[in-house]
């Protein structure tokens, strides 16, 4: 059986192959690709490329929607991951058929699965690309190949950022200052200015962004109370708060302290007796999240980690009143939805990351190293240590919780 590609072994191929592979396409490039005629070009087909990160899928909801404004919602296409195109077929922003993946099983296989992607957009005669990966030299390559005559992507020009070759038509700096939605919306309006004058261009973005939204059928509602009856059968239509510790995260040093949701989850059930709380998860953390539920020794806590699908999350959170995550996917999923939503932010910054929602509250210490991953250093970190997750207390974060439930009771009707 072939083993999934893990997050470090892309890393690592994208540095050490990645690199040189994107100084020969350059080469090519300048060899056999004409600079074409001044001023911006006419479009017919956009095509994003963003291949992991669903959390910042959903930041690119006002970007996807100004490329449809431009092109159609049928001449709009994205290349991503296959395990992470599930937030795309949730937003509904784009055709199902629209979204081309690529598979991550095993080196060979995602190398093969990038050449198919890549066959299949030169068959739909994309003429121009939105490369939304940060600085990574595999999406910068994949963007290339795909023979669009307009590319948009970051570059670096005095050594910001790792070397990915000159593979863009109009080339941007990445601005470590503008929120992952405002950039991700400057690189679509990129597309409609003159490649010479770029990086300098005289765009604000919008004040007033469009919010992705999920709208669960009531089958589906009804398929997710049977479910949370059947964990807890006490649970009738009492009000819900989710824990989800994230205790196999990609990025470790995103963690709370595990434990510190326990003693939350804890304060949470003596102060609101009425109050159930789940604790969630992927199947791969379904074995420490549900032991940290059975560790709350309460009837009216509920472990649902890894026994629900992707979007019964999302229709979980339709149904809940809040959601205690670490910086991660499910603060982003569940931005789509009304619940409340508390994220705890240490190794980046909300500044930059945070859900675009009014009903999302960022924690986030401040201390002097954090943020420390970021774009130009590909998200790694010399920390071993996360201080800055650490100094978010319990008292911080159940004073948060308390206070937007309190909000949510006084607003509730009366019976």
């Amino acid at each position: 059986m072939d083993l999934p590609v893990g997050i470090s072994t892309l890393q690592r191929t994208d540095r050490w192959i990645g690199a040189p592979l994107c100084a020969i396409l350059t080469i090519l490039r300048k060899i056999f690709e004409s600079a074409g005629p001044p001023g911006p070009r006419q479009l017919r087909r956009i095509l994003f490329v963003k291949f992991a990160e669903q959390g910042s899928t959903v930041l690119a909801y006002p970007a996807i929607r100004r490329a449809i404004d431009m092109v159609g919602r049928e001449n709009v296409y994205f290349v991503v991951f296959e395990d992470n195109r599930f937030i795309l077929d949730a937003m509904d922003v784009i055709p199902e058929e629209n979204v081309i993946t690529i598979a991550t099983h095993s080196p060979f296989g995602l190398a093969l699965s990038a050449l198919r992607a890549v066959h299949r957009v030169r068959k739909i005669r994309i003429d121009a690309v939105v490369d939304m990966e940060f600085l990574t030299r595999f999406s910068a390559m994949l963007t290339f190949t795909t023979g669009a005559k307009t590319r948009v992507g970051f570059h670096t020009f005095f050594g910001d950022g790792p070397y990915r070759g000159d593979l863009m038509t109009h080339r941007l700096l990445y601005n470590p200052h503008l929120h992952t939605s405002e950039m991700f919306e400057a690189m679509v309006e990129a597309l409609t200015r003159d490649r010479a004058v770029l990086p300098t261009f005289d765009f604000t973005p919008s004040a007033k962004q469009p919010f992705a939204s999920f709208r669960p059928s009531p089958s589906e509602v009804a398929e997710v109370n049977a479910l949370v009856q059947r964990e807890n059968p006490r649970i009738g239509s009492a009000p819900l708060i989710l824990l989800n510790p994230n205790a196999s995260d990609l990025l470790p040093l995103r963690r709370w302290p595990a434990l510190r949701y326990v003693e939350l989850a804890r304060r949470l059930l003596e102060r609101y007796p009425e109050l159930f709380i789940g604790f969630t998860g992927a199947p791969a953390e379904a074995a420490p999240n549900n032991r940290l539920a059975d560790q709350v020794g309460s009837n009216h806590v509920i472990p649902l980690a890894g026994k629900t699908t992707l979007r019964q999350v999302l229709v979980l959170y339709a149904r809940s009143e809040i959601l205690v995550t670490n910086d991660s996917g499910p603060a982003h999923f569940a931005s789509m939805t009304p619940i409340r939503v508390v994220t705890l932010f240490g190794p980046e910054t909300p500044a930059l990351f945070a859900p675009c929602s009014p009903n999302v509250t960022a924690l986030w210490a401040g201390i002097a190293c954090s943020p420390c991953v970021n774009a130009y250093n590909n998200r790694q970190s010399v920390c071993r240590n996360n201080l800055c997750m650490q100094a978010i207390t319990v008292d911080d974060v159940f004073k948060e919780v308390t206070r937007i439930y309190d909000s949510l009771k006084r607003r509730a009707p009366k019976n």
